[in-house]
């Protein structure tokens, strides 16, 4: 390949990378190494399990033509309660289930789906399940960053909690904290959250982020839980 080509190659390249679309703009997870969990702080005086048929846990992707969203269910899992409030929990979910929500078979959902699975993402082969366990959960502060440019499609409008946890998946555990709306009632929990996380601080990369491929991949990934218990 000559000079000229391999500039109009790079060129091009950096434009794809520039113009790709945009991740949801919502709250981004601060991201630090993993925690040790003080069980003396996360266990209350009662456990309730996840109801794992009314929970989920939704994802948001983009490349430069658009954007591709889905779920992930969960296996199992439990919030800890104590005076009346969520003090800690784990929950693992399922990768195998992962589901794309905005294709149907004949645009390419399967396809989509066996791609996502495979060695170049999840490897769920290997790694056929991820964790989350709770390491504190505070009173949540509003401040001026609350008050950007977010979408309200992905971003809570209320929350109350400020959770921080350690988040498992292809055998890499980061601490991450995020906005988190969680309201206790007599028949459960149900805890809500938003927030963008960057993928690659997981291993999630197609091939290699300095390849070619993975630049038409947003590394910015939207995540939401919506986690209900039952007593």
């Amino acid at each position: 390949m000559n000079f000229f080509k391999t500039v109009l190659l790079g060129t091009a390249i950096t434009l794809v990378a520039t113009n790709c679309s945009q991740a949801p703009k919502s709250d981004k997870a601060e991201t630090k190494n993993a925690e040790k969990v003080d069980e003396k702080k996360t266990t209350g005086d009662e456990d309730q399990n996840v109801d794992t048929k009314s929970s989920v846990v939704t994802w948001v992707g983009t490349k430069p033509t658009g954007k591709h969203d889905g779920t992930f269910q969960l296996k199992d899992g439990k919030l800890s309660v104590k005076d009346g409030k969520v003090v800690g929990g784990t929950f693992t979910i399922d990768i195998n289930s992962l589901e794309v929500k905005d294709l149907t078979k004949d645009k390419g959902k399967e396809k989509l789906e066996g791609h996502l699975k495979d060695a170049d993402f999840f490897e769920v082969k290997k790694f056929p399940t991820a964790n989350f366990e709770i390491t504190s959960v505070k009173g949540y502060a509003k401040s001026k960053k609350d008050d950007g440019d977010k979408d309200k499609k992905y971003t809570l409008s209320d929350p109350n909690s400020l959770v921080t946890g350690n988040l498992e998946l292809k055998g890499v555990k980061k601490s991450i904290t995020f906005p988190a709306k969680i309201t206790i009632s007599e028949s459960g929990v149900k805890a809500e959250a938003k927030f963008n996380i960057e993928r690659t601080d997981w291993n999630l990369s197609y091939g290699s982020d300095k390849s070619v491929k993975d630049k038409f991949i947003n590394p910015t990934v939207h995540i939401g839980f919506d986690i209900v218990t039952k007593k």
